[in-house]
């Protein structure tokens, strides 16, 4: 992913609360400070099919803003 944004492609990292911290320091480590992460509530294993339903519609607004931001 971040040989991607490096070559100025759109990417984000989707990730849950706990892991907000790891994700911004692993994006810093591999080069991309500015990597867009896209935060759902944790967890995500272990959901039902419901859980996860919750989960996508939570970063799906995340995901069309980030898309809007970089069309522009």
């Amino acid at each position: 992913m971040a040989e991607l944004r490096k070559r100025g492609l759109l990417t984000a990292l989707i990730c849950s609360g706990p892991f907000l911290t790891l994700g911004k320091n692993q994006a810093r480590v591999f080069g991309v400070p500015d990597l867009p992460l896209i935060v759902i509530p944790h967890p995500l294993g272990g959901l039902g099919l419901d859980g996860v339903k919750e989960r996508a519609g939570v970063a799906t607004p995340q995901v069309v803003s980030l898309i809007k931001e970089h069309s522009q």
